[in-house]
Formats: C-alpha cells, sequence, structure tokens
C-alpha cells in the first residue's frame, strides 16, 4: 500500500526522499524492521491475553524429560504472532499486484489456518478429558462414537492436514504453470520454462521436460509441467510437515527457519537482479524482488517471536506456526527454481521426518521372532540427544535399536544451539554452490 502512494507521489508531484521506496534493499530492510517491532509488541500483548483465557499448554513432563524440567501453563497459538507480524509490513511496503508476492501470502494464510484448526482442536479436546461422562453423553447424544473423539484428541487428523497441503501444491504448481506473469529471461527473451537449476554441475540448469522428450516435443513439454507440478506438491508437503516436526524445543524451529529463509533471500536476491544473475549464470526471474520484501518481514517476524519462544519458552508457536513457516521456506524454493538445494538448507528439517518415518517403519517391521526393534533412540532426532546413558540402556534392554547414537544427554539449550550451527553451515554451503560446479 505504500509502496503505490510513495510511488503517486514520486510521479505526480516529485517530492524529495519518495523515489527510495521503489528500491529493493530499502523497502527489505523496513519491512525487516516493522515485522520485528510488531512481533516483539504485539507478542507481549498476546502472551498476556492467552494467559488470561487460560489457553495454554504442556509440552513435556517432568518424569519423562532427563533434566526435570516440567512446562505447563505455557500459551500457544504463537504462531499467529509470526503471521501478523509478517502480513503487515507486506501489505504496506510490498507490490500487492505482483503474483509471486500473492502466492506468499496466500500460502501463509492458507497454511496458517489449517495449523490453527490443528492447534485448536487439540486445545478443544483436552477440555473433555477431564469430562470423560459428559463426553460420552455428548458422544451418544449426537451418535457419534466415542472411539472417533479419542481418535481425534491428537488434533486435526494427519488425512486432513495432508490434504490442506496437497490442495495449497497442486496451487502452487499450477499458478507457476498457467500464470502468464511466471516467466524467466532466456536468450533475451520472457518465456515459461520447466529449468530447474542442479548444484554442483557446471551446466546446472536441467529442464523436467527433457526427461520426457522422447516421447514428442509437445506431450513431452506438458508432461514436463506435469511433473513440475507433482514435485511442488510433494516438496510442500514435506518441508511443511519436516518444521512440524523441527518445532519441539523452544526457539529450536524458530531459529532454524530463520536462517534457512537468509540463504534463501540471497538467493532470491541474485535471481531477480539480472546482473548477478548473469554473473553467476543462473536463471533471472523478473519480479522475484518481491520475494526479498516478503522473506525479509519474514525473517524479523521469526527473530522477534524468539525473544518470548527463546529458552525458557513463554509461548508454544504451536502448528499455527510450524506448517506455514515449512511451506513459505518450500514455495519460494520453487519459484526461485532452487528446490533441489532444499535437502542442503533444510537438511534438519529432513532429519526429523526421517527420523520419524524410520521409527514407525522400524517399529511396525520388527523382525521374525517378534523382538521390537527402533530405528533411533526417540524421535523426531532431537529429542535423542536428550536421553541420558542410563535411559537409553534401559530402552536398549526392552527393545532393539538399530542406530545407536548419541550416548550422551545435552541440555535442550545445546541441542538448539547446535542445531542453529549446523543450518549456518549448511545454508552457508548452499549459497556457495553458485560459484561451486
Amino acid at each position: 500500500m505504500l509502496y503505490y502512494i510513495f510511488r503517486y507521489l514520486n510521479d505526480a508531484f516529485n517530492i524529495p526522499g519518495a523515489g527510495m521506496w521503489g528500491y529493493i534493499s530499502t523497502r527489505a530492510i523496513t519491512a525487516l524492521i516493522i515485522a520485528l517491532v510488531v512481533s516483539m509488541t504485539f507478542g507481549e500483548w498476546f502472551i498476556r491475553h492467552m494467559r488470561k483465557k487460560n489457553v495454554t499448554e504442556a509440552q513435556r513432563d517432568a518424569n519423562i524429560d532427563p533434566f526435570g524440567v516440567e512446562k505447563r501453563g505455557v500459551p500457544t497459538y504463537g504462531g499467529i504472532i509470526i503471521i501478523i507480524a509478517t502480513l503487515i509490513p507486506c501489505l504496506l511496503l510490498g507490490r500487492l499486484r505482483n503474483i509471486y508476492m500473492i502466492m506468499m501470502l496466500i500460502t501463509t494464510v492458507w497454511l496458517g489456518l489449517l495449523g490453527f484448526l490443528d492447534d485448536y482442536l487439540k486445545g478443544h479436546t483436552q477440555q473433555y478429558d477431564r469430562m470423560n461422562g459428559l463426553l460420552k453423553y455428548i458422544s451418544e447424544f449426537r451418535g457419534a462414537s466415542t472411539e472417533y473423539r479419542s481418535r481425534n484428541k491428537n488434533g486435526l487428523r494427519p488425512m486432513y492436514k495432508l490434504l490442506g497441503q496437497f490442495v495449497l501444491g497442486l496451487g502452487v504448481g499450477l499458478t507457476l504453470w498457467l500464470s502468464p506473469d511466471v516467466v524467466i529471461r532466456e536468450g533475451g527473451e520472457l518465456i515459461k520454462s520447466t529449468f530447474t537449476t542442479l548444484p554442483f554441475v557446471k551446466n546446472h540448469n536441467v529442464d523436467y521436460a527433457s526427461l520426457f522428450l522422447w516421447i514428442g516435443p509437445q506431450i513431452g513439454q506438458a508432461l514436463g509441467w506435469i511433473f513440475f507440478v507433482c514435485m511442488s506438491t510433494f516438496i510442500i508437503m514435506a518441508v511443511s510437515n519436516g518444521s512440524n516436526l523441527n518445532d519441539g524445543m523452544d526457539g529450536l524451529c524458530a531459529g532454524n527457519s530463520a536462517i534457512m529463509c537468509v540463504a534463501l533471500g540471497i538467493l532470491a536476491y541474485v535471481s531477480s537482479h539480472v546482473e548477478y544473475a548473469n554473473y553467476f549464470d543462473i536463471m533471472y526471474i523478473p519480479g522475484s524482488q518481491e520475494l526479498v520484501v516478503f522473506i525479509s518481514a519474514f525473517v524479523g517476524a521469526l527473530v522477534g517471536f524468539l525473544w518470548y519462544n527463546a529458552y525458557p519458552a513463554q509461548i508454544f508457536m504451536g502448528d499455527t506456526g510450524s506448517l506455514p513457516i515449512g511451506g513459505i521456506i518450500a514455495v519460494m524454493a520453487i519459484i526461485i527454481h532452487k528446490e533441489l538445494l532444499i535437502p542442503i538448507i533444510c537438511f534438519v528439517f529432513l532429519a526429523e521426518s526421517v527420523s520419524v518415518l524410520g521409527q514407525n517403519f522400524i517399529a511396525r517391521k520388527g523382525n521374525a521372532r517378534g523382538e521390537k526393534w527402533r530405528f533411533v533412540n526417540r524421535a523426531p532426532i532431537h529429542d535423542a540427544f536428550r536421553l541420558k546413558p542410563e535411559q537409553i540402556k534401559q530402552l536398549s534392554q526392552m527393545q532393539r535399536i538399530l542406530l545407536k547414537w548419541p550416548r550422551s544427554s545435552f541440555h535442550e539449550n545445546k541441542v538448539t544451539a547446535r542445531f542453529w550451527i549446523t543450518t549456518i553451515i549448511l545454508a552457508a554451503f548452499a549459497i556457495m554452490t553458485l560459484k561451486i560446479r
């Protein structure tokens, strides 16, 4: 909104200083500052409000935590702080007609609503845990089974959550395919393309359509776009769930995500600048500079949220925040054609997902003698770093653990800091792939 006002003032009245708001650097830095201030000021009021309404959550029981830390009465729905602090500067400083800005705003709101519904159902069903008789009466009166409600105590059913992510991924993929505003510059011409960046390769642009050209040029191109849409949908679902699993310690998900977004912001900036894109020999994507404004606001919102979410947390992020975080990272990487860098940038999310999937698969498999197995000591993987040696020994006596690592325990602060450091190293390495070929 302010972008259009200042542009009008500059064009119509030539007011000194109005033209600087057309620069990406000015708008991006201002968006970061506004998001940071909004996140910190609104966050303080929001925490007081949630405590007053007694909308709280118990994250960890002291008899489970190896350090005896018991977290009860901590407000949840903290993702609302991140979403509001991101939307306000984007609406003020972003070009709202830009297709990429529109896609990022829709992603934030859509996954925010999906996560909010999940958190709401968790909090709503917890109220009935202390009133089992009333729950049974209401269920029978409505003709619903008590078993159905008991399955729903963990929030939104996983199938519905995946369906919401699938719809978003499909919408993003189809928009990038069909929108005339989504183009890249190739050979001095603006074209629609299924190219993506393949890291560590000298001629590092690979065309999805080339996988199907043996069928025929026209059919191969269509199949390339279909493959691109499927790939986009899968990536959005995977990264969104990965960030959700990473949200298990104070400041862990918010800190890791802020680092990842800084790396993606740098990649988006060089992709939106014709000279830098030519220097690094990467695809120039007109209009993608608005992603820099959005990601700056998002990083500011995450850092401001850390003011209250760092250990000991005054508020939990909840699915309201963790689902949009992963979706935003995935959609942005897809827009700038850097989705194949996600395993490097989002390695922490990938490790969390692999640990959970491996744990579930191994637990179901077992062996022929009926012995129960574990993939890791505890999943997601960040919880495995908190187990004391005696706890690991006790688990080993009960079940066979395939990956017996780590063998020592660390405090929550150290685990969070080391995950941050790991993400910083990998994010820097992802940026270096611009020159490593």
